[in-house]
């Protein structure tokens, strides 16, 4: 990466920093984008040159992550399934407490998560941010399973594992709120994993499987 690069890079990431700051202490709403321009030492063109809506500013942390999945199936080992390959990424992930995973208790994730879930016009993007992703997916899952234009298996598959990651943070998310710690929960989160996955699984296995589980 060149050096104009990684300014560029330095520069986002004290924009979003400065934002998140405000939010947290102030509210979303009470916060403008003149606001965070200013505390960031940016004009208001080059903020919105990185960020084009304030909503952004935050939600970018989970838009980095759209392409995830689809890179995970794209670079699977030989021999691994597509969902395989995404419930080993997820477990991992719960493993190295990634915030997106819902399994992390540092008090700035989770003043994060509760800024999110706490305002509705971040939500929404955040809803726009889990389309994006699971249309990546789709596209690497019909790669993969050499499907055609016609095929909605990957779109079902697609849908069905970015359900399946949202409804697990969620839930770990709100274990930690509860006062649980992430520590505390990592058993309890793999399991979870473990069976949303397989339950995935033997879906795609057909419906006599379905019927035996």
């Amino acid at each position: 990466m060149g050096l104009r690069e990684r300014k560029k890079q330095r520069t986002r990431q004290a924009i979003s920093d400065a934002a998140i700051s405000l939010f947290l202490r102030h509210g979303f709403d009470q916060v403008s984008v003149v606001d965070v321009a200013a505390a960031a030492e940016v004009s208001k063109p080059t903020l919105f040159k990185y960020f084009p809506t304030k909503e952004d500013l935050v939600v970018h942390r989970f838009a980095d992550h759209e392409t995830v999945a689809g890179t995970i199936v794209r670079e699977r080992r030989s021999g691994v399934s597509p969902l395989a390959a995404l419930h080993q990424h997820f477990v991992d992930g719960l493993a190295r407490r990634d915030p997106i995973t819902g399994l992390n208790d540092e008090q700035e994730v989770l003043d994060f998560h509760g800024l999110v879930y706490s305002t509705p016009s971040l939500l929404t993007r955040v809803v726009q941010y889990q389309s994006r992703a699971e249309e990546a997916l789709a596209q690497a899952l019909a790669e993969a399973l050499d499907a055609g234009p016609a095929d909605v298996t990957p779109r079902l598959l697609a849908g069905q594992v970015v359900a399946a990651q949202r409804i697990l943070a969620a839930a770990n998310w709100q274990r930690i709120v509860d006062g649980a710690t992430a520590d505390g929960s990592y058993p309890q989160a793999v399991a979870d994993a473990d069976h949303a996955f397989a339950l995935l699984e033997w879906g795609l296995a057909g419906p006599s499987a379905a019927r035996t589980a």
